[in-house]
């Protein structure tokens, strides 16, 4: 059975395999039922190799041994094998959560705080502007200056987006009315979505033609994306209350709104 390189190095990549793995595995999947010598012989591993491979993947669960003398092996069906890594995924995450929360309750974890927060030079929130790359990293920031808002929040993006990402500002502005955070929302885009967004949030949302992607918290600081439709975002941070007054007074003229 002869196996392009390119499917063994994309299938090496899918499900977490090594070169010989991939091979024995294919090649089992190929032949249904073999023997050592027979896996290889199609696979093209060298023989003195292919039992600690068969029993590697044995124990990972892609090769079963068949009950019988002389000793045969089966590949295991492939759906079964995803499916088996994905619960692995979910259960390791959940672990992976678990432990990270407990993490905040330790004695080192305080120790670290204090040592933020009582360092020789300690950090203060009004000398920070940064960069964020990544989508992740600038999602996690918004949700903490977002949830952080003493008075105001102010909201400009693109329609679609904002729906795409209900979940996020569905829990975020609840948590804003709450604590009786002012919220102000302008989209661009559909109309009619931006209606239905406006009903379900019980906010009256703006249409407006600003094709902008931007956050101002209490007329302090600001978040804006310098990039659009890209997977490798881009978004600066400001804490100047300079900067974020003069943005906000001249978005409040572009709404007619105060």
């Amino acid at each position: 059975m002869i196996v392009k390189q390119d499917l063994i190095n994309k299938i090496k990549d899918y499900f977490g395999l090594n070169v010989y793995e991939t091979k024995v595995w294919l090649a089992l999947l190929g032949k249904g039922i073999a023997s050592a010598g027979e896996i290889a012989t199609i696979s093209g591993v060298p023989r003195s190799r292919t039992y600690d491979v068969l029993e590697g993947l044995e124990k990972r669960g892609f090769v079963l041994i068949k009950l019988e003398k002389p000793v045969k092996y089966i590949g295991v069906k492939p759906h079964v094998i995803l499916e088996k890594l994905k619960n692995n995924v979910q259960n390791d995450a959940k672990e992976k959560m678990v432990s990270l929360s407990n993490i905040k309750g330790t004695e080192e974890y305080k120790e670290i705080l204090n040592i933020y927060s009582e360092g020789i030079n300690p950090i203060k929130r009004e000398d920070i502007s940064a960069s964020l790359k990544g989508r992740s990293n600038i999602t996690n920031h918004l949700k903490e200056i977002l949830q952080n808002a003493k008075k105001e929040v102010i909201i400009c993006m693109d329609a679609k987006e904002f729906n795409a990402k209900l979940k996020l500002f569905q829990s975020t502005i609840e948590i804003l009315n709450e604590n009786k955070i002012k919220v102000k929302v302008a989209l661009s885009g559909d109309e009619e979505l931006i209606k239905q967004l406006s009903k379900k949030f019980k906010i009256k949302f703006k249409k407006v033609n600003i094709d902008a992607k931007f956050f101002v918290i209490d007329r302090t600081e600001m978040l804006f994306y310098v990039t659009k439709d890209s997977e490798d975002e881009l978004a600066i941070w400001l804490n100047s209350d300079f900067f974020a007054q003069a943005f906000s007074i001249l978005f409040d003229k572009a709404l007619g709104s105060k």
